[in-house]
């Protein structure tokens, strides 16, 4: 088994030396392995010093790399000086403040920031990628919608072979599949939920409501933090998680739905429940309202965690909100790609990061003790 992979590492080493740069995916179909196979083979190679190992690319040592791919100089056609593209959803505020923090760090060093914004169609951000290289970006901050769980699978490949480094922003893709060994820098959405219960719990509630949102990767995390950290607390005696509305399934309606929010009163009241945490603020700030309307009074009545931070602070009452450091992200990812970028040439790859920040707990007039029973 040993000797094979030997065998084929020499393969691939000769090949790369011989053609200063082949892409990875290409070779494992000439070699008739599989990418993953090759990827393990390119990165045990650049271990060893003998390939430096791109995205997507295996080039050898004597070769230069693509003008794209150093800051500060004009790669493709039309491209700017040192550009960086950035891709991010249509309609998605809170990735918004991440481009905030990524767009400072790169203009402080000198460096463009090219921004695309992908619309919620299949392949959207596959085709954003692909305008950013054409126009010379030197590498990529992304920030994939991911809508559904296995919407990751389909973005394996074009990701996997992408010719500059890039930068994984608010997405942490699953152990063990390709996507994994892509740098990522995320919120750590677990200790957020931790953060809301225990504040919760604290405060002597009992019994409390998740409405949260089922459409990206923060929603499936979050709720799946929340179910597990409930159900171990021995203090809380009820605990369930609905859908905050129709519209923010991993599915949602063809078409707009009326009066598509949870009616939570119903929900609360069903299950003797003081405390709610909602996902995400938009969805808080109308949810309480509704509460408002059906008589129940925040925080007399149920006190409320909104998740986010967006908007929360602008509630009436401001509510009470678990925040992630969401400028931080794009801060952090920004530095991580500009690290990529400056390496000396022929130096061996660095590790790759996958980099989890904590959210903060930021307490307003949303929540208190309990009513009395």
């Amino acid at each position: 088994m040993r000797e094979a992979a030997t065998a084929r590492r020499e393969r691939v080493l000769a090949t790369v030396r011989e053609r200063g740069e082949v892409r990875v995916a290409e070779l494992a179909a000439e070699l008739e392995v599989s990418v993953v196979t090759l990827r393990r083979d390119v990165e045990e190679l650049a271990r060893q010093g003998k390939v430096r190992r791109g995205h997507g690319v295996a080039r050898s040592l004597t070769s230069d790399p693509p003008e794209a791919a150093r800051p500060g100089t004009r790669g493709g056609s039309g491209g700017s000086q040192g550009s960086v593209g950035l891709i991010v959803p249509e309609h998605h505020s809170y990735l918004f403040e991440a481009v905030r923090g990524a767009r400072a760090v790169l203009e402080a060093a000198g460096v463009r920031m090219a921004m695309h914004i992908a619309r919620h169609v299949p392949g959207a951000e596959r085709d954003m990628a692909r305008q950013a290289l054409e126009q010379g970006a030197a590498g990529l901050l992304i920030a994939p919608r991911w809508r559904t769980a296995r919407a990751p699978r389909l973005d394996e490949d074009w990701l996997c072979e992408l010719p500059v480094p890039a930068v994984l922003m608010e997405r942490r893709p699953a152990p063990g599949t390709p996507l994994h060994a892509l740098d990522s820098v995320c919120s750590d959405h677990a200790y957020g939920a931790h953060l809301a219960l225990d504040h919760l719990v604290g405060l002597g509630h009992r019994r409390i409501v998740l409405a949260a949102r089922d459409d990206s990767p923060t929603a499936r995390t979050l709720r799946a933090a929340f179910a597990g950290f409930a159900g171990e607390r021995p203090e809380i005696e009820s605990w369930t998680a609905v859908l905050s509305s129709r519209a923010t399934a991993p599915e949602p309606p063809r078409e707009p739905v009326e009066g598509s929010l949870v009616d939570l009163a119903p929900v609360l009241r069903e299950h003797g429940a003081t405390a709610a945490v909602l996902h995400a603020d938009v969805d808080a700030l109308m949810l309480v309202q509704q509460l408002r309307e059906a008589g129940l009074r925040v925080p007399r009545d149920v006190s409320v965690v909104a998740y986010d931070d967006v908007v929360a602070a602008l509630g009436s009452p401001p509510l009470t909100a678990v925040a992630p450091p969401k400028e931080e992200i794009g801060r952090v990812a920004a530095e991580l790609l500009l690290s990529r970028l400056n390496r000396p040439r022929g130096a061996a790859p660095a590790p790759i990061r996958r980099t989890e920040l904590l959210p903060a707990l930021k307490t307003r007039g949303s929540t208190a003790a309990p009513p009395a029973r």
